[in-house]
């Protein structure tokens, strides 16, 4: 019984496997999560933690601790006759902790991280910018694999046809009615068909490997790619994460501004300063004595030549800067829309083109068959028949790929 339940176990894993099937939605996905550039997000988020608790970190008292031990040439002497007061030592020692409290500095702190918090958003908003670039190399990709699965099962119809004629053909050589060689040449053709799937088989392989290793998930030759239904929408605005991109950098710059504007406000900072030392703080005792000193101090930077406001007008230039980027941008992105539509717009009509052309074929075929079970024509003007709708079966078959490739880019250039 166990025995049973292992076999149908791994009876039901292989059923998994061979029915794999990915859609290219989920090619994205996994590409946005698993790609290592994906990673650097995270990373930005650790960093910006940190930085912005070193910032935040100023706001706490700042401890410092010093200690020195000095020898000197000469030391004050008072020169009053009479008086005994003990002169200093040359070597003297101190040992000091002092405190410093910040008190107000013109919001500057949070200024900080303000800007800090926009740079986060702007790195990761680049790695978005960069992981979405890489979709029309999946949609290529994937792509070319369809068209890779479709076209077996084209050749999966013809060599089926081919087998069937096969067997026709050498019933009529049997009783006299086609010619003795007539089956010869059909399985010559089926021996080309053998290599046809080997080459397809060989190609499939590198396009299912290659996007395998930027989605970061196994996949094999029995995967079934699933075919997307896809439509367009040409009056819809851009969508794209270039633009938020622009617009993160814009908001940057306005952050750092205004962080600009508070570094020149007045900064109050209280202090604290305890030691022990010989001499102390009276320079008439000589001997080693604590001390402390406690206190306010004031820092402006009343008057800087202007050059706070330059820098600032300096950021004002690469707003426009970044204006004119994303214009750029825009222009450009529309012309590779128009491209695409025309692209679009082509396809479809060599589409119908091709729907003509293979109902002809396949009038012209079952000509072809009739005439071959009565002894009319050889084998070979058959297969050149079955051919040439095979060929223009297959390229159908690449048209309505390369249309719906056309389609995919379209919706990815404009962000949909």
């Amino acid at each position: 019984m166990k025995r049973f339940i292992i076999i149908i176990s791994i009876l039901t894993t292989l059923t998994s496997v061979a029915q794999q099937s990915i859609t290219l939605e989920e090619c994205y996905s996994l590409m946005a999560q698993n790609y290592p550039l994906a990673k650097q997000s995270h990373l930005f988020e650790v960093q910006n933690k940190l930085d912005s608790e070193i910032i935040s970190n100023t706001k706490l008292p700042q401890f410092s601790l010093d200690a020195q031990a000095t020898y000197q040439s000469d030391v004050i002497e008072i020169p009053i006759p009479n008086v005994d007061i003990e002169t200093l030592n040359k070597d003297q020692y101190r040992a000091t902790v002092s405190v410093n409290q910040l008190i107000y500095n013109g919001g500057l702190v949070d200024a900080s991280i303000k800007v800090k918090s926009t740079q986060l958003k702007s790195k990761q908003k680049q790695v978005e910018v960069s992981l979405y670039q890489l979709k029309q190399q999946i949609n290529q990709l994937y792509f070319s694999i369809l068209l890779s699965q479709e076209s077996e099962l084209l050749l999966n119809a013809k060599e089926t046809q081919l087998k069937a004629k096969l067997k026709e053909v050498q019933s009529g050589i049997k009783f006299g009615v086609i010619s003795p060689s007539s089956d010869k040449i059909l399985e010559a053709e089926l021996l080309k068909i053998s290599q046809q799937f080997q080459e397809l088989e060989s190609n499939k392989i590198v396009l299912i490997e290659t996007l395998s290793s930027l989605i970061s998930k196994p996949l094999g030759t029995s995967t079934l790619f699933q075919n997307p239904l896809i439509e367009t929408q040409l009056q819809t605005e851009l969508k794209r994460p270039e633009l938020e991109l622009f617009q993160l950098k814009k908001e940057e710059i306005e952050n750092s501004e205004n962080l600009m504007s508070k570094q020149n406000a007045p900064k109050f900072q209280g202090f604290a300063v305890g030691g022990y030392g010989n001499p102390g703080l009276n320079m008439l005792d000589n001997s080693f004595q604590t001390f402390y000193t406690v206190g306010v101090k004031l820092n402006w930077n009343v008057f800087d030549w202007n050059s706070n406001k330059k820098q600032r007008k300096s950021l004002t230039i690469n707003k426009d800067v970044i204006d004119t980027e994303t214009e750029t941008f825009k222009l450009n992105t529309n012309i590779k829309l128009n491209q695409q539509q025309k692209e679009i717009d082509k396809m479809k009509t060599i589409i119908a083109s091709d729907t003509q052309i293979i109902n002809l074929r396949k009038e012209v075929l079952q000509i072809a068959d009739s005439q071959l079970k009565n002894g009319v024509i050889t084998s070979s003007a058959y297969i050149t028949e079955l051919t040439n709708l095979y060929e223009d079966e297959n390229t159908l078959v690449k048209h309505q790929i390369q249309l719906q490739l056309a389609k995919v880019n379209y919706n990815v250039i404009k962000g949909q």
